[in-house]
């Protein structure tokens, strides 16, 4: 029935286990039924095939097992491996790099701060020093002319009290106009605020997290140039304070020179760029050199010269102070070593506080370092102009702001001085200055 052989085992089973021995009629209609519609069950098969069944399961999983392995491995050496440990080092040895310079820079903002104050400490306290030997010098000048001829002891002393003075005056002016104290503070000064400067920029650098060894290297050459412009020692590194030409003050590492293309740029916005802003920076950048880099160039001419004629005059009358005290009381029909020896004493007083006190070193140096800073502008504006491919350059909109901030200008003011400079004739000069800020 249906290929099911029932054993007697079987029969004894389901007549123990199924059936109620106290039921034996019902017994017989429940086997009946069951013989009648029997239960459909997997054939077993013997030992020899249910071997062979095995074998044939465990290759075809090992196949399955090994083809899955290989496109795994496929799948993870094609597709780009976004977490690599190696990248990861590496990035942040590049923010670690940046860290360090950051605290160089810090440091550097101490260094100049403190030793900036330092400079103008001397140049009060050199000032009121030499002043104040001055005039003691021709005080007592004065008074060896005032006494008589029969009390030479005292004439003697005054008069060589006042040339010592006078020789000391001398020497400590011809010291100070040499180093400048004024010029040093100004120079720390734009240093530390130049440093600070650095210092915002590089943690914006950070903070936007897309930085590679490039970053690196720029603030390096920062950092170098600026030690370069403003040197901290006086001995052998000291900044020329009387040079034969005035030149912008220069802070920045050099810039890689671009030919300019003839690539006309689209009239739709291309990284913020287009015709109109690019004729723009153009009437901007021919404005800051004929009228703001020229201006404060001719400024510090005429402060250097100034400054010139001052540091040499005060220790010429100090000296002149001196030598009049030397001839004072060897002759009596004369008055001019009395005149020399005072009066070059109060001359010799007026220009030094002429020089130190009104600080003309450091109006030089403030000239020179706004034409500088007008370079700078113009540096940056021609390097995007001449820049080829328009995706390289900085952003127009964020370059055009920035010039009408370093201008002290909005962005409507930098769109009329643009059209200002674009209206006047190429024989006229326009009298407006790019910058509203010096």
């Amino acid at each position: 029935m249906a290929g099911i052989e029932i054993s007697s085992s079987q029969k004894l089973l389901f007549s123990n286990s199924t059936f109620p021995s106290s039921s034996q009629p019902r017994r017989g209609k429940v086997v009946s039924r069951v013989l009648m519609n029997p239960v459909s069950l997997p054939k077993l098969c013997n030992r020899g095939n249910l071997v062979e069944e095995l074998e044939r399961r465990s290759k075809s999983y090992t196949l399955i097992s090994t083809t899955t392995l290989l496109e795994t491995q496929n799948n993870n050496f094609s597709r780009p491996n976004t977490k690599c440990p190696h990248d990861s080092d590496h990035h942040q040895l590049i923010i670690a790099e940046l860290y360090a310079i950051m605290e160089a820079v810090s440091d550097r903002v101490e260094m100049h701060k403190n030793i900036g104050q330092q400079r103008d400490n001397w140049n009060h306290l050199l000032l009121n020093s030499i002043n104040g030997m001055t005039l003691t010098a021709a005080t007592m000048a004065g008074l060896a002319a005032a006494i008589t001829t029969g009390a030479p002891p005292p004439t003697v002393a005054l008069k060589l009290s006042s040339i010592l003075l006078y020789v000391a005056a001398a020497g400590f002016s011809v010291l100070m106009n040499k180093i400048q104290p004024s010029q040093l503070a100004e120079e720390q000064r734009n240093a530390a605020r130049l440093f600070k400067q650095l210092h915002g920029q590089i943690q914006t650098t950070i903070s936007l997290g897309k930085v590679d060894i490039n970053d690196v290297n720029e603030a390096m050459d920062k950092v170098l140039a600026l030690d370069k412009a403003y040197p901290l020692p006086l001995l052998g590194a000291m900044l020329e304070k009387f040079p034969s030409k005035v030149e912008p003050a220069k802070w920045w590492p050099q810039q890689e020179k671009r030919k300019a293309q003839g690539r006309k740029t689209e009239e739709n916005n291309s990284n913020g760029w287009n015709r109109k802003l690019e004729e723009e920076m153009r009437q901007v950048l021919g404005v800051l050199e004929k009228k703001d880099v020229a201006g404060y160039i001719k400024l510090g001419s005429i402060a250097l010269k100034l400054n010139k004629v001052l540091a040499i005059s005060g220790p010429l009358l100090t000296s002149l102070g001196a030598l009049g005290s030397c001839f004072i009381g060897t002759s009596t029909h004369s008055s001019w070593p009395v005149m020399m020896g005072v009066m070059a004493g109060a001359m010799a007083t007026v220009v030094n506080s002429m020089e130190h006190g009104g600080q003309v070193g450091m109006v030089f140096e403030m000239y020179r370092s706004n034409a500088g800073f007008f370079k700078l502008v113009e540096e940056s504006i021609m390097s995007n102009i001449n820049e080829k491919d328009v995706e390289r350059r900085e952003n127009g909109e964020i370059l055009e702001m920035k010039v009408a901030l370093q201008l002290g200008r909005s962005l409507s003011e930098l769109n009329h001085l643009a059209a200002a400079s674009s209206s006047t004739r190429h024989d006229e000069e326009i009298e407006e200055f790019a910058s509203k800020l010096f």
